[in-house]
């Protein structure tokens, strides 16, 4: 498999990307916590559980889960990028993929009112949906941006840290991302990020279904490609560390598929050298 690319090569790019734009345009609109929709179409936990249920089970906070605006949380990710990113006041935070806004508005806590957060999703309805949310709860050093991860609609050398929650893996093209990644960040920078690694070769029929790819299982990489393109990419100081424990929630992201024997849920971490 090629590292640069490692996804399915007979699913078009176009075809992945408008599966996960359509999908998660579904989740923004539903009003249930977490999927909102058939099994294995995202990242989330059993129907019946609350976002809020779904999220301490990832590692967030009560206080964390209680302190965003109502609707900000939909109980998506496999991880709690605030527990590695080491937020300080006054950094600017960039989150990739920002859905309801749950993360951004954490981090626009943490960097108070000198600091800035900005968020970006390709899937117009999540944009409409964390705008609505910081205008409703006041947030004033939030901005969320339209845009594609491979693209981003970002400056460069703006962002102090880089956050993302069980969303680099839905891209078909992981090295642009890694590259846009490096290309935004401050010399010094730092990226943080939770998402889901490959613990094993997936059989055809995972890799090819379109809706393991937008429920965050057939288009996750191997650790060794993930650090072959970070470090392609001009990051250093490369930490990946799977966690086992994961397969626990992940095997109810398809129920009976057993796909908790391919991937794990990881803390990724690298940082842009200093000039």
């Amino acid at each position: 498999m090629n590292p640069t690319n490692p996804t399915n090569p007979t699913t078009d790019h176009d075809e992945i990307r408008g599966a996960v734009r359509k999908n998660y345009g579904k989740i923004a609109s539903a009003t249930a916590a977490g999927c909102g929709c058939s099994s294995a179409t995202c990242c989330a936990a059993p129907a019946g559980a609350t976002a809020a249920d779904i999220s301490l089970q990832l590692g967030y906070s009560q206080a964390e889960v209680s302190g965003v605006p109502e609707g900000a949380n939909l109980g998506l990710g496999c991880g709690n990028p605030q527990a590695i990113a080491a937020l300080a006041p006054g950094e600017t935070v960039l989150d990739l993929g920002s859905g309801g806004g749950f993360d951004c508005f954490l981090a626009a806590r943490a960097v108070g009112e000198t600091g800035q957060v900005i968020g970006v999703d390709m899937t117009p309805e999540m944009i409409s949906k964390s705008r609505q949310n910081a205008g409703k709860a006041g947030f004033t050093n939030v901005d969320f941006r339209l845009g594609e991860l491979e693209n981003l609609p970002v400056a460069d050398g703006i962002a102090d840290v880089i956050i993302s929650n069980c969303v680099i893996n839905l891209s078909p093209e992981k090295q642009r991302v890694f590259r846009e990644a490096f290309r935004v960040l401050k010399p010094g920078g730092r990226l943080a990020v939770s998402d889901v690694v490959r613990t094993a070769d997936m059989p055809d029929s995972v890799k090819k279904d379109l809706a393991m790819h937008t429920g965050c299982i057939a288009g996750a990489s191997s650790v060794p490609e993930l650090e072959l393109m970070l470090c392609r990419a001009g990051f250093t100081d490369i930490r990946i560390k799977p966690k086992n424990e994961s397969r626990t929630f992940i095997r109810d992201w398809a129920p009976g598929a057993g796909i908790e024997n391919y991937i794990v849920s990881a803390v990724i971490e690298a940082i842009k050298p200093g000039e």
